[in-house]
């Protein structure tokens, strides 16, 4: 199959769809890979590195999308993506549909076949590609509301303070010092 990975164009988005050592493997299994130039460099991955596991570099998003018959992303395509897939494509990304008419009807009126890591899910019923993000999320969430309590960021000042020691999990509450 000839896979084409796209630098994402969501706006703060720096991540890629597949690693240097992703893209070997999927050499060693038969596949031709074109990665966009410069598609890594937010993730801390070369362009080299690409080349080195066997990637071919591909100039621009739309040398991608035309060398590509599954294109691999991140985020949902963006506007200027949907005009590039046609039904000759497969999409495999995060898609996050609902209430999202405008790329509901880009994806319909392009053809693909459009699949959804939110959605994979073995037999078991557990979601293995969305579980991790989720649990990045929850991370992040917990730090990023620790930077907003903070008077400089308008908050109130509150530090959150683990209580693990009392409770015998990582809870924590609000209200045990002052930033």
């Amino acid at each position: 199959m000839k896979i084409g990975i796209p630098k994402e164009l969501k706006n703060g988005e720096t991540r890629v769809a597949v690693s240097p050592e992703g893209v070997a493997r999927l050499k060693q299994a038969g596949h031709q890979i074109w990665v966009q130039r410069g598609a890594g460099r937010g993730a801390g991955w070369s362009d080299k590195a690409y080349q080195q596991s066997g990637a071919r570099l591909a100039k621009d998003l739309i040398s991608v999308y035309r060398q590509g018959e599954l294109i691999c992303k991140v985020k949902e395509p963006q506007p200027e993506e949907l005009l590039l897939l046609n039904a000759s494509h497969v999409l495999f990304t995060y898609l996050h549909l609902a209430g999202n008419r405008k790329l509901i009807a880009g994806l319909q009126k392009s053809g693909c076949v459009a699949l959804a890591y939110e959605t994979v899910s073995p037999a078991t019923g557990q979601l293995p590609l969305l579980q991790p993000m989720s649990q990045v999320a929850g991370r992040m969430a917990l730090v990023l509301g620790v930077n907003y309590l903070r008077r400089d960021q308008g908050g109130k000042g509150l530090l959150l303070s683990p209580v693990d020691q009392f409770l015998g999990g990582q809870v924590m509450i609000l209200g045990a010092g002052h930033v």
